[in-house]
């Protein structure tokens, strides 16, 4: 095809999918309108002159897509440079391309942008801004701004280097998103001693003999109480009817009953 993208163009796609990917989300489409809108730009210029083959290629990306938003990016620089290179006849290509790269690339999206990052670099944030510290606030907008610059380059990198990111990195998504578990479930636990208080306060007296709950549990594993607590809130996440607001209101209930009752 004569028509040829521009650097203007696949920023426009880029600046169009960080604010509209998700303003459509729905559940028969999830984020297809979101999809349609960032590859517009590239419809109306590789298709201005056949509006049947336009309207054809706008029903194609506003079918169902679902992926971490921070992935989708590669795989719409990837389906520009597929149109831009075979036009009309990439239909089937990046129909086939989005479904099959949309699973696989939320999974390595979901483990680095909503589990690893949030729970290493918010943890530490968290925990410096509640000892009364501005870092941790500066740390976690730096963190935010440098996510939506790379989100940014993801159309530019998809565009250019999409083949080589499907094949010849794929070993090394697979191992980054292992480590990224490994490393979130590491920092989760090591942060458990630091965060979750439970004291309990309650003593048992005898006579002239009292007895600390809190230092005999100390003996057995210092921190045994928060641990605990974490445990059964994550088993309790699994079942059917548990959610995450459910368990912070039982939090919130449980503990206000035990400082009446005494116990911690």
């Amino acid at each position: 095809m004569n028509t040829k993208i521009s650097q203007k163009d696949l920023n426009k796609v880029s600046i169009d999918w960080l604010y509209g990917s998700q303003l459509s989300w729905n559940y028969e489409r999830m984020m297809g309108g979101g999809y349609l809108y960032a590859m517009l730009p590239v419809i109306e210029k590789l298709y201005s002159e056949d509006s049947e083959k336009r309207k054809a290629m706008m029903k194609v990306h506003s079918q169902f897509f679902n992926t971490t938003p921070h992935m989708g990016g590669f795989i719409l620089g990837m389906d520009i440079a597929a149109e831009e290179a075979e036009g009309y006849k990439a239909k089937d290509t990046v129909a086939s391309l989005k479904t099959g790269l949309m699973g696989s690339f939320a999974g390595v999206g979901d483990t680095i942008f909503g589990v690893l990052f949030p729970t290493v670099f918010g943890s530490v944030a968290s925990y410096l801004a509640l000892q009364g510290n501005a870092i941790g606030v500066v740390i976690w907008l730096l963190v935010n701004i440098v996510i939506l610059v790379f989100r940014f380059f993801t159309v530019r990198i998809g565009y250019h280097q999409g083949v080589k990111l499907v094949t010849s990195m794929s070993g090394h998504l697979n191992a980054l998103t292992n480590a990224a578990t490994l490393l979130g479930v590491t920092v989760i636990g090591a942060m458990i001693p630091s965060v979750v208080r439970a004291p309990i306060v309650l003593t048992f007296e005898t006579g002239e003999v009292s007895l600390n709950i809190q230092e005999t549990l100390d003996q057995i594993m210092p921190m045994l109480i928060p641990a605990l607590l974490v445990g059964i809130i994550y088993w309790l996440l699994g079942k059917k009817h548990v959610n995450s607001t459910r368990a912070i209101l039982g939090i919130i209930v449980l503990s206000i009953l035990l400082r009446v009752l005494g116990v911690m």
